[in-house]
């Protein structure tokens, strides 16, 4: 099983990797489609979408409608400046059209041609969106259906149905340490000799040079950097209506003032942990530039955990952060391919519980631990999250999410702790531990995973 670590780490706009990243790709993989159509079909003048499940429930907290008009205008999540979405969104309002690049213009009017429907249930998967596209009469000529299935990905119906049939869920997809499970990873690891970080370079490189491996996983980690100083910079509320006031820039400073003078803080490690995974998910909930580490909505975790590392480890060098997002990724990876990273499947424990799973996992690594103890530490976090839900008030990726984030961060370096000063040998599988993830998911209701129709969603309003 591969999933390359550029899959798991995506650069993209906030603040939902499933509510914002995967529609806005959905309709750039839309207009392909009517490019690919219109050279020999009646020509496209109408576009129309509707939103189901998940996405029609926080869609309006989450932007997701304001990603699909921006995408079916031709913004792309890994190259939109974030900047001039208020004017794009403003021309479109006004003049009814969306201009994609080398299409042109299409009737598109957000009040009438985009539907948050509650009503009709698209089966594949909780976020579902239906993309039509007509003709100047108003007759639709053709439709798909896509499915975001969390950290930005985009399936349609086909490929999701493809994707449940596959018999073989073990294919070596041509690289050389294709484990898709905790157990096969473990068993090439030992029989190879190499670390986990190792075999995931060795599939990675089968794919590309490991310079352009290198260079990529450093602007991976520049992302997440920058993405941490903005945050660090900003003052004033975030939009949506909850007036969430940021707080990371108050409490940067004051940790920085303890710093300077020297104070004795026997918390300090969980107050730089916090501040620097608040950060992050303010500027996701303002809409600003992120990683997917999986998804926006845990998107603090693993960046946070890193910085700590960075700042409190003398000596930790880039190759230890590359080490780091190689063995995150393959955690991520495995969880992905046996489970679910989407909080609109399996509640907030796909979500920041990977992220702390993830995060845990690469720690131990960039500090020497053994695959078993790394397997190990993934395992510990991952467990103490299991049955979290997602229940953002309002819809809005606010509350609980940016705490949550810092939480997340804090258990990861604990689980990496905890695992360094064992010798791997513990008593839950990770494998299992997914599996339970994947059950308790399930099992959960559905008022539960970012519907924001139960929990803290309805219950902070009510008080």
């Amino acid at each position: 099983m591969f999933l390359s670590v550029f899959d798991v780490f995506k650069i993209g706009i906030g603040p939902s990797s499933s509510h914002t990243m995967g529609p806005m790709t959905a309709a750039n993989r839309f207009l392909d489609r009517i490019a690919e159509r219109d050279a020999t079909e009646t020509l496209v003048a109408r576009l129309r979408v509707s939103l189901h499940g998940s996405l029609a429930y926080t869609g309006v907290g989450h932007g997701t409608g304001q990603a699909v008009i921006l995408g079916l205008d031709g913004e792309r999540p890994d190259q939109i400046n974030p900047d001039m979405v208020e004017l794009a969104l403003e021309r479109i309002s006004k003049t009814q059209q969306v201009k994609p690049p080398g299409h042109p213009a299409y009737a598109f009017d957000p009040a009438n041609d985009l539907i948050y429907d509650r009503k009709t249930v698209l089966t594949g998967h909780a976020n579902g969106m239906l993309f039509t596209a007509l003709n100047r009469g108003g007759v639709p000529l053709f439709s798909e259906i896509y499915y975001s299935i969390g950290g930005g990905f985009v399936v349609t119906e086909a490929e999701l149905l493809q994707m449940r049939q596959a018999t073989d869920r073990r294919q070596d997809d041509g690289v050389p340490y294709p484990f898709s499970n905790a157990r096969d990873m473990l068993r090439m690891a030992a029989q190879s000799g190499l670390s986990i970080a190792a075999m995931k370079r060795a599939n990675e490189e089968s794919r590309c040079g490991r310079d352009d491996l290198d260079r990529r996983l450093d602007a991976i980690w520049e992302a997440m950097d920058q993405c941490i100083k903005r945050g660090l910079a900003q003052t004033g509320t975030m939009p949506g209506g909850l007036k969430v006031k940021r707080r990371a820039r108050d409490l940067h400073q004051r940790l920085e003032s303890e710093w300077l003078n020297n104070r004795p803080n026997p918390l300090i490690a969980n107050d730089w942990l916090s501040v620097y995974a608040m950060a992050v998910n303010e500027e996701n909930a303002a809409g600003g530039r992120v990683v997917t580490a999986p998804t926006n909505g845990a998107a603090g975790v693993i960046p946070a955990t890193l910085k700590y590392f960075l700042r409190f480890h003398p000596g930790a060098t880039l190759d230890d952060v590359r080490d780091f997002l190689l063995t995150a990724a393959a955690i991520g990876g495995l969880i992905k391919h046996n489970a679910s990273i989407s909080g609109a499947e399996v509640g907030c424990q796909g979500e920041v519980g990977s992220a702390a799973a993830m995060a845990a996992a690469g720690l131990a690594a960039a500090l020497g631990g053994t695959p078993a103890q790394v397997e190990n530490a993934a395992e510990i976090a991952l467990e103490h999250h299991l049955g979290m839900t997602c229940d953002p008030i309002a819809g809005l990726v606010q509350v609980p999410c940016i705490e949550r984030n810092a939480m997340g961060a804090v258990k990861a370096v604990t689980a990496a702790s905890l695992a360094l000063k064992g010798d791997g040998s513990h008593f839950v599988p990770l494998d299992a531990c997914i599996e339970t993830m994947r059950q308790t998911g399930r099992d959960m209701s559905d008022k539960y995973k970012e519907t924001s129709t139960g929990g803290l969603a309805v219950n902070a309003v009510e008080c």
